[in-house]
C-alpha cells in the first residue's frame, strides 16, 4: 500500500500518537493527538461516523451520498474511560478508542468482537498529485466474508480479492474486471454469524482490500480527501443493508409499467422500424411495456433533438405507441456536439455551464456527436438548467430516459484529464475529486426534470455510471455485456450484489449487447431476467442486421420466452410489494442467500441462488447443455415452482432443467399474489387478484402492496397494505388477512389457491361459516377458492 512519488521514491506514512485531550458536544466526541483528529458521531445505536482530521484540519463536511432525511437517533449514549482506552456506550455496542493511536474496536454488548483495527487510520502526502492519500487497515476475523461494492464481476464473497472504484466505460467487460461503472464504496463483513457494513464515503479514487495483500487484513484508502467512514451494525445483514439506505436514501416508487419487460436495441430505427417491432409484440401477443431509441433517434446525434429523415413526426409516433400501451424510453448522453448553430451548444457555452481545463479551456472530446463539451452536473446551476431541458422531450411523449455515456466515457481519452475543474457545489475541485460522482449528478437533475415535465406521472431513469445515493432517483444496468454463459453467469452476481450495495432496481442486457447469443442462451438469459428488478433486452448493432427480439430464435425458443415474459407479468404485483419494501425501508429485492441464511455457512460462498422478495428463490440455469442443476435450500419447507414438489431445506437438492423451466421455488407458507394475463400494464382493468398460497406447519406472514401504479396520490396514504397471516398444523390450514388502506383497487375477488395440503380437506369455514369443498374447487392438486376482496379468515379442514 505504499505510494510511489514522482521521485520513485516512497512518502513517510503518518500515524496518530497518543490521546493529548477530548472533548463531547452533544452526540459528537472529538479526540485530539499531537497531528490528528478523530471526530466520533453517534447517529443511531447502531451506526456511527468516524472522520479524522490527517493533520488537525477538518475538510468541508459535504456529501451528495448522503440523504437529507439522515436524523440523528440514538436511543442512548455514553463515555467511560479505562487506562487504555475510551469506551462510547450504545444500547447494541460498545466503541473503544485506543489512548495510544486511535484504533478502533468494535464490539456487541456482550463483548464479542464485530470489527477491530489492525493499524487503523494513517496517511501520506501525495506529493505526485496534491492532497492526501487516507488510509484504514482493519483485522479479518476468523472465517470472515465480505460482500458489497456494487457491480464488481466477481464472486460474491470478496475474500481475498482487491478491487477500487473509478468509474470506467468498461466495453465487453471480463469477470473480474476492474475498476467498472458503477463507485459504491460500501461493504459488508459478516463473521460468526455477526453482520456489519461500512461506507466510505469519498468520491476520489478509492480502493478496498480484503486479505488479498495480507491475507488476515483488510483495508481501504482513497487518493484524496477524508478519512470518512460510517460503521453499521446489524446483526442481520438485511438489518446492515436497510441502515445503510437510512444514511443514502430509499428509492421512490417507480411507475408500475417500468417493472414490466423491455425491449432495446442499438438501434430501432428508422419509424417504420419501431412501428414493426410494436406491433410483432401486439401480433404474438408477448408482454412488452416500454421500448427504447438508441443514438439514431437524434439528428447527428445532438441531444435533445429529432431526426428530421427516421423520425419526421416523434409525436405522432409516441402517441401511436403509447395507444398500443407501448412506453417510449430515449438515450441522452452528457456529450454536447460543437455546433455554433445547436441551440444547446449555444446555451451551455453562453452560460458558461461546460467543463473546463485548468487552463479555462473547454473541456472538449469526442464521442458519438464528434467533438463534443460536457455540463458540469456538480453545479446546481448546470442541473436546474439540464433539468429544464427535458420539458420538450415530455411534451413529445417520451415516459423515461437513459442516462449513458456518463463516467464520463470520452473517445480515446477514456474519461476527463484529472485537471478538469468542477463547481462541486461550490468548492471548485479537480475530475480526482469529482469523476466518481459526475453520472450520479447527470441521473439526479435527469429525474429531477422528468419529476416536474411528467407530474403527476411518475418518471423512469436508468444510468450506466453511479456513486452511493443514487437509487433516490434512477434505475441501473450492468453495461455493455457480452453474449456468452459468462455473462449470464456475471448478470446473476452482478444484479445481486448491485442490490445488497442500495442499487435493487437493476438488471443486465439480456442476450449480451456484443455478439449473437443462440437460443439456448437467451432463452436461459430470459429465464434469469424474469426475477431482476428490471427485464430489458437490448443488444448492439452488427453486420448481420441480427435483431436480438424474443421471437428472433424460432417458435420453440420463443414459446419458452413469451411463458416466462408472461410469468413476469403475472408476478408484478409481488415484485411491486418487493419494490415497496426496498422504497419503504431500505431492504434489497434480489438477496444472496448469504443475506437470508447468515448462520449457515453453506450459503456464505454460493454465487448461483437468490431470492426475489420473501418468497422466491431462483437457481438460473448457468451452462449450455445443462439438464439438471445442484441448487442449496436453507433451512425451512420449499416448493418447485413447476411442479408444487416439496423439499426441506438445509440441503441440496438436484433439480432437472428442461428448457421450459428453470429452478425456481417459493418458499412453505408465502402467500403469492398474481395477476391475470396481459399484455401491458393498464391494459385492461384487474377484477381479481390471484394468491397461490403455500402450506406450511406454524405461522408465517406475508404481505401486499398496492396503489394505482403510477401518480403519488400514495404519498398521501392512497394505498393498501394486505397483510396475511397462515398458522397451520397437520390436518388444519388457516389463513387470516388483514386489510389496511384508503386505495380503493378495481378488483374485487381474490382466488385462493392453496399449494401443498398434507391432509385430503372436506370443508372450508369463511369468516365462520361452514361449507363442503366440491369437486370443482380442486384444480390441478390445488384447492382453488374464489373469495370476496374483504375476506378475514380462510380454514380448510
Amino acid at each position: 500500500m505504499q505510494v510511489a512519488t514522482t521521485s520513485g521514491k516512497y512518502s513517510v506514512k503518518h500515524y496518530p500518537d497518543i490521546i493529548q485531550s477530548w472533548k463531547k458536544e452533544g452526540n459528537y466526541f472529538y479526540f485530539y493527538t499531537s497531528t490528528t483528529i478523530l471526530e466520533l458521531r453517534v447517529i443511531s445505536d447502531k451506526i456511527v461516523r468516524f472522520r479524522y482530521a490527517a493533520d488537525g484540519q477538518f475538510q468541508r463536511d459535504f456529501s451528495y451520498a448522503v440523504s437529507e432525511k439522515l436524523e440523528e437517533s440514538p436511543e442512548f449514549f455514553d463515555i467511560r474511560e479505562w487506562a487504555d482506552s475510551f469506551e462510547i456506550i450504545t444500547t447494541a455496542i460498545r466503541v473503544f478508542v485506543a489512548r495510544e493511536n486511535l484504533r478502533i474496536t468494535i464490539t456487541d454488548t456482550d463483548g464479542r468482537i464485530i470489527n477491530q483495527d489492525e493499524t487503523g487510520f494513517h496517511w501520506q502526502y501525495y506529493l505526485q498529485k496534491g492532497g492526501k492519500i487516507v488510509y484504514c487497515t482493519k483485522l479479518v476475523q476468523e472465517g470472515e466474508s465480505f460482500y458489497g461494492l456494487g457491480d464488481k464481476p466477481t464472486e460474491l464473497n470478496l475474500r481475498g480479492k482487491r478491487v477500487e472504484n473509478y468509474g470506467t466505460d468498461a466495453y465487453g467487460y471480463a469477470k473480474d474486471t476492474d475498476p467498472l461503472y458503477r463507485n459504491i464504496p460500501f461493504y459488508y463483513g459478516l463473521h460468526n454469524g455477526i453482520g456489519y457494513g461500512i461506507f466510505f464515503d469519498n468520491t476520489f479514487r478509492t480502493l478496498f482490500d480484503f486479505g488479498k495483500e495480507r491475507e488476515d487484513v483488510t483495508s481501504f484508502w482513497a487518493r484524496g480527501g477524508e478519512m470518512n467512514y460510517y460503521f453499521i451494525y446489524g446483526p442481520a445483514l438485511l438489518q446492515v443493508a436497510e441502515s445503510y439506505a437510512r444514511i443514502t436514501g430509499t428509492a421512490e416508487l417507480p411507475p408500475l409499467w417500468a417493472l414490466g419487460y423491455h425491449q432495446c436495441r442499438w438501434s430501432y430505427y428508422p419509424e417504420s422500424k419501431v412501428r414493426e417491432v410494436a406491433k410483432e409484440f401486439r401480433d404474438r401477443k408477448i408482454p412488452c411495456d416500454a421500448l427504447y431509441l438508441d443514438i439514431d433517434y437524434m439528428e447527428g446525434f445532438r441531444c435533445f433533438t429529432w431526426s428530421k429523415e427516421s423520425f419526421p413526426d416523434p409525436k405522432a409516433l409516441l402517441k401511436d405507441l403509447s395507444a398500443q400501451g407501448f412506453k417510449t424510453v430515449v438515450i441522452i448522453d452528457p456529450g454536447i456536439k460543437v455546433d455554433p448553430d445547436y441551440p444547446i451548444y449555444q446555451e451551455i457555452t453562453q452560460k458558461d455551464f461546460a467543463c473546463k481545463r485548468a487552463d479555462g479551456a473547454y473541456m472538449e472530446g469526442d464521442v458519438w456527436p464528434g467533438k463534443c463539451v460536457f455540463p458540469d452536473f456538480t453545479d446546481p446551476k448546470v442541473r436546474e438548467w439540464w433539468s429544464g431541458l427535458f420539458k420538450d422531450l415530455t411534451a413529445t411523449g417520451v415516459r423515461g430516459v437513459w442516462n449513458d455515456m456518463n463516467e464520463p466515457a470520452v473517445f480515446e481519452l477514456g474519461t476527463f484529464p484529472e485537471d478538469v475543474r468542477h463547481d462541486y457545489d461550490g468548492e471548485n475541485v479537480s475530475h480526482r475529486k469529482a469523476h466518481n460522482v459526475y453520472g450520479h449528478l447527470m441521473s439526479k437533475a435527469t429525474a429531477a426534470g422528468l419529476k416536474k415535465h411528467l407530474m403527476p406521472q411518475r418518471p423512469f431513469v436508468i444510468t450506466r455510471s453511479a456513486y452511493s445515493g443514487t437509487q433516490r432517483w434512477s434505475s441501473v444496468w450492468t453495461g455493455d455485456n457480452i453474449a456468452s454463459w459468462e455473462h449470464l453467469w456475471l448478470a446473476s452476481v452482478q444484479c445481486q450484489r448491485l442490490a445488497v450495495s442500495g442499487l435493487s432496481f437493476a438488471g443486465s442486457d439480456i442476450g449480451g449487447f456484443i455478439g449473437e447469443p443462440d437460443g439456448e442462451l437467451y432463452t436461459r438469459w430470459i429465464q434469469l431476467g424474469t426475477f431482476h428488478p428490471l427485464m430489458r433486452t437490448h443488444s448492439a448493432s452488427n453486420e448481420t442486421g441480427f435483431n436480438q427480439d424474443p421471437w428472433s430464435f424460432g417458435p420453440e425458443f420463443e414459446a419458452v420466452v413469451k411463458s416466462f415474459i408472461q410469468l413476469r407479468y403475472r408476478l408484478l404485483p409481488y415484485i411491486y410489494t418487493t419494490f415497496w419494501q426496498y422504497a419503504a425501508y431500505g431492504t434489497p429485492m434480489l438477496r444472496p442467500l448469504a443475506f437470508v441464511a447468515q448462520q449457515d455457512e453453506n450459503t456464505h460462498d454460493l454465487n448461483h441462488e437468490f431470492m426475489l422478495g420473501d418468497s422466491l428463490l431462483i437457481s438460473h440455469v448457468s451452462e449450455a447443455g445443462m439438464t439438471e442443476k445442484s441448487v442449496y435450500l436453507p433451512e425451512g419447507t420449499w416448493y418447485y415452482y413447476f411442479n408444487d414438489q416439496r423439499y426441506t431445506g438445509g440441503q441440496a437438492v438436484t433439480i432437472p432443467t428442461p428448457l421450459a423451466e428453470m429452478p425456481l421455488f417459493v418458499k412453505g407458507g408465502a402467500v403469492v399474489a398474481q395477476y391475470p394475463d396481459m399484455q401491458y400494464v393498464g391494459e385492461f382493468k384487474i377484477m381479481e387478484m390471484i394468491q397461490q398460497v403455500y402450506f406450511a406447519e406454524g405461522t408465517t406472514h406475508s404481505i401486499l402492496y398496492e396503489d394505482a401504479g403510477d401518480h403519488y396520490g400514495y404519498k398521501t396514504g392512497q394505498y393498501n397494505l394486505v397483510r396475511f397471516k397462515q398458522s397451520s398444523e397437520p390436518n388444519l390450514f388457516r389463513l387470516k388477512k388483514k386489510f389496511v388502506g384508503k386505495y380503493n383497487a378495481d378488483y374485487t375477488h381474490h382466488r385462493i389457491r392453496v399449494h401443498g395440503l398434507p391432509f385430503t380437506p372436506k370443508e372450508y369455514v369463511l369468516d365462520g361459516v361452514t361449507a363442503p369443498l366440491q369437486p370443482e374447487h380442486f384444480v390441478d392438486g390445488v384447492v382453488e377458492l374464489n373469495l370476496l376482496r374483504k375476506f378475514e379468515e380462510l380454514v380448510i379442514r
